[in-house]
């Protein structure tokens, strides 16, 4: 239960950027929990990570429903490091955290896709827990398998007051439409989503081509598997202050509350964005394949082992020829994060820190000319490109990223 702690918010709203995807990779115990994730990726240190270097004032973290993550929120929460606040969270210093859970489903005869979902508070997230440990063969890790229905999955999170958002969901490994369906009113009640998580191959405007998504605010978020890629890709939400009562209200767009920007890598750079040949690792695009008759076949080395990327996907399943951008969406704006742009090591990274604060502050505040006096004119002029989106990028797909051209 919340010890009903009230943070002092003002009841104007204010905007924050927030990143709602984070995995655990281990406790402070060692007990792993995100297998491919960085072992430093605890609990605490995310919170650290969030609100000291990235500037980043409200986070998801999505492996809370592991027994072993709950024992070390209780340690935060006992020893006074973190409080869970009214509304719903738990505040680290200016950052609060909602406690969620990635989770994988499947229906008969098709693929397998992952959801997240958030709850208010950890007395609920332990009670889901008990709930998912009777259909999950090891709820200790994340993203497991539940065995239910996705409809009942979904009836389950609604019913303890939590917040169903499919996850990456066009993504050929494990998201809704890249690898389970065409439609996802064949999975869910489409009265029960909250939102759509996009993924960092997609975009606003590609998502645009699919009618059944235009009731749905947009998320995008890192996934981040090391503490160095949360807030790869984030987003602006305007609230009376974070909590979880307030992420709810800007999903429905109530009383002002809304996501008001999306901030998110170029789709090229994703890592799924093109289909991709595992026979000769070509990237291919929708032209290649179109030459094809009979079953795909890669055009230089003829293999069929394809992995179709996420612009081809949403082409293929797309129901208009234009895409539609309802006026509620925020603007989506295509931007590298820092750690993509070449030459800014370590070293140079360091300085900008030291000078501005937080990441935040160095993609949203400094001029130009102030990161030039830090980092020299290069590395300025880059940071600026990488703010407006404006850097040369080549394409991603198969699982590897998209590169910044030098």
């Amino acid at each position: 239960m919340s010890s009903g702690k009230k943070l002092d918010f003002q009841q104007d709203l204010h905007s924050y950027y927030c990143d709602m995807h984070i995995h655990i990779g281990r406790t402070d115990s060692g007990q792993a929990v995100k297998i491919s994730a960085s072992n430093n990726l605890t609990f605490e240190n995310i919170a650290a990570e969030a609100s000291e270097r990235k500037g980043i004032r409200m986070i998801g973290i999505i492996d809370c429903h592991s027994p072993s993550v709950q024992d070390d929120i209780t340690r935060c929460l006992d020893s006074g490091v973190m409080e869970e606040i009214e509304g719903g969270g738990i505040a680290y210093r200016d950052t609060v955290i909602l406690l969620g859970s990635e989770i994988e489903i499947r229906e008969p005869g098709l693929g397998a896709a992952h959801v997240l979902a958030y709850f208010p508070d950890l007395g609920t997230m332990r009670e889901f827990t008990d709930w998912m440990s009777r259909y999950m063969k090891n709820v200790q890790l994340s993203s497991q398998r539940i065995y239910v229905s996705p409809r009942e999955l979904q009836q389950e999170i609604i019913g303890r007051g939590g917040l169903l958002i499919p996850a990456h969901v066009f993504t050929p490994h494990k998201g809704l439409y890249g690898s389970m369906a065409d439609r996802m009113s064949d999975v869910f009640d489409l009265d029960g989503i909250a939102g759509i998580e996009l993924g960092l191959s997609a975009d606003s405007s590609m998502a645009g081509l699919i009618s059944e998504l235009d009731r749905y605010t947009f998320l995008t978020n890192s996934d981040a598997h090391s503490l160095g890629k949360i807030g790869r890709e984030y987003n602006r939400i305007d609230l009376a202050g974070p909590s979880f009562e307030e992420f709810k209200m800007a999903l429905q767009m109530k009383e002002g509350r809304r996501v008001s920007a999306n901030y998110g890598l170029n789709p090229k750079l994703g890592k799924y964005h093109r289909t991709y040949c595992g026979g000769c690792e070509s990237i291919l695009d929708q032209e290649h394949l179109a030459a094809e008759s009979g079953p795909p076949r890669c055009p230089y080395c003829g293999s069929t082992k394809l992995i179709q990327g996420v612009l081809d996907r949403i082409l293929d399943i797309a129901d208009r020829e234009d895409p539609r951008i309802p006026p509620t969406r925020p603007p989506y704006h295509y931007q590298v994060p820092l750690e993509f742009i070449p030459g800014l090591g370590k070293s140079a990274m360091g300085k900008l820190l030291a000078a501005f604060g937080t990441e935040m502050a160095i993609l949203h505040q400094a001029t130009e000319t102030e990161l030039a006096e830090v980092a020299g004119e290069m590395l300025a002029a880059s940071i600026v490109k990488a703010r407006n989106g404006t850097l040369a990028l080549s394409s991603g797909g198969g699982g590897t990223y998209g590169k910044v051209m030098k």
